[in-house]
């Protein structure tokens, strides 16, 4: 037997080895950071950068629209071009997700209700400069604000290389603050110079990050709490055991932490994965990193594909591959997951660079109750009510004021009351 580099596992296994995204110890280290950055400003996030190595002390902290243009500008005539293609790739399909969202209207009694939409003003966009920076990232995130139609858009990321720069331009910042960690979140958050407070504050990072986010989310809205990153590859013997194997080492690469999982209804496949994996280990060169992953994970056996769909959903991961026989037809089966790649041809690598759909999505189970980055994110459902008709509005009004009594709350009665005269006349006091 091939050695077992994903070993067999129960869903429950999986279940029990994944961690709360945000930690208990991350928030208390990181609280101090937020609050002094909060009362101390540019100066609080500066000390902190230079402190953590991100800056330094003659170094430009705020990098400015100019800044960006440039680096955009001095990148190879070939680099720039494909940027510039995936930038509009993700900003077609974001076009796309915002026709689907309109105005509403409707007639009620006396009048009409509807609802308009309206974008946040401010946005915030972290982006991770660790391990691997991650210029896709600043897309997703700025392009999809810009196209909801947002005003001022700001990113966060350390020590930031040319091409996250670029990035940035190419997606339509305003402006780049060079700092990471939970003093980049707290800036984005509470403002810093002249980066603004925002409204929306977006985007993936390390536990301390997810930490400072929960912290500052009382008062901006954020997109998630970002758990390590998931791949169910979901499979039966008519998969290429090879694609496999280099989809769940792509998924295995990006973190330790990070979760591969196949799912297969043949057990041979699982033994032919193995095999593949530990050849394409042997000259892959983050191997370090992706067998650290994929021993976090594992490989599930399901007898059916209703056992293969029942372990997808329990698991609801970040991201689901389905390679099996009419793969159309199962992935219209699986009810929980943050995007789903159908076929051989989709794989999840595409959706991490630039096929369109938004690459940050729900991690750590939180599929099954929110779904990822889009222009929803940042707009509003704004409702309104006209009455302009208060004789056809009689029933309306008796049945608010008889909620309101109902309630013990008298005020709300009389208030509805008096925009009614029928209602009025019938509580007129005798003489």
């Amino acid at each position: 037997m091939t050695d077992q580099i994903l070993k067999p596992r129960t869903v429950e296994e999986i279940l029990r080895h994944r961690t709360d995204a945000v930690s208990p110890d991350a928030v208390a280290a990181v609280e101090p950071i937020v609050r002094e950055v909060r009362s101390g400003g540019e100066a609080a996030v500066r000390r902190r950068a230079q402190a953590f190595g991100e800056l330094e002390s003659d170094d430009v902290l705020v990098l400015d629209r100019e800044v960006l243009d440039a680096a955009l500008q001095s990148l190879a005539p070939d680099a720039r071009t494909r940027l510039l293609r995936v930038t509009r790739r993700i900003r077609e399909f974001a076009q796309a997700q915002r026709k689907a969202l309109e105005t509403a209207s409707v007639t009620v009694p006396g009048g009409r209700a509807g609802h308009s939409i309206a974008a946040v003003e401010r946005v915030g966009c972290y982006a991770p400069g660790g391990r691997y920076p991650l210029p896709s990232s600043v897309l997703m995130a700025v392009v999809t604000a810009r196209v909801a139609g947002v005003d001022t858009v700001w990113v966060a990321s350390p020590k930031p290389k040319q091409i996250t720069l670029a990035a940035a331009a190419a997606a339509g910042a305003d402006g780049l603050l060079a700092a990471g960690g939970a003093h980049a979140v707290a800036a984005l958050a509470y403002g810093a110079g002249p980066v603004p407070a925002c409204d929306v504050l977006v985007g993936p990072g390390n536990k301390y990050v997810t930490a400072a986010k929960f912290l500052v989310s009382a008062h901006v809205r954020i997109d998630q709490f970002a758990g390590p990153s998931e791949l169910v590859v979901v499979a039966d013997g008519s998969a290429d055991a090879a694609l496999i194997a280099a989809d769940l080492l792509a998924q295995a690469e990006h973190d330790p932490d990070a979760l591969p999982i196949l799912v297969s209804l043949d057990a041979a496949l699982i033994d032919a994965v193995n095999g593949e994996l530990a050849q394409q280990l042997s000259d892959l060169p983050t191997d370090e990193v992706a067998r650290a992953a994929l021993r976090n994970g594992g490989a599930v056996l399901a007898s059916s594909p209703e056992e293969a769909v029942q372990a997808c959903d329990r698991l609801a991961p970040e991201h689901v591959e389905v390679l099996t026989e009419n793969a159309d037809s199962f992935a219209s089966r699986l009810r929980h997951f943050g995007a789903v790649f159908i076929g051989s041809g989709a794989g999840e690598v595409l959706g991490d660079y630039g096929a369109g759909p938004n690459h940050v999505l729900p991690t750590g189970g939180s599929a099954r109750n929110s779904g990822g980055l889009s222009v929803f994110t940042f707009l509003r459902v704004r409702t309104w009510l006209e009455i302009d008709n208060l004789d056809d509005a009689v029933e309306m009004v008796n049945d608010a004021a008889w909620l309101g009594r109902l309630e013990g709350l008298e005020a709300h009665a009389r208030s509805a009351e008096r925009r009614s005269s029928e209602t009025a006349a019938i509580r007129k006091p005798s003489p």
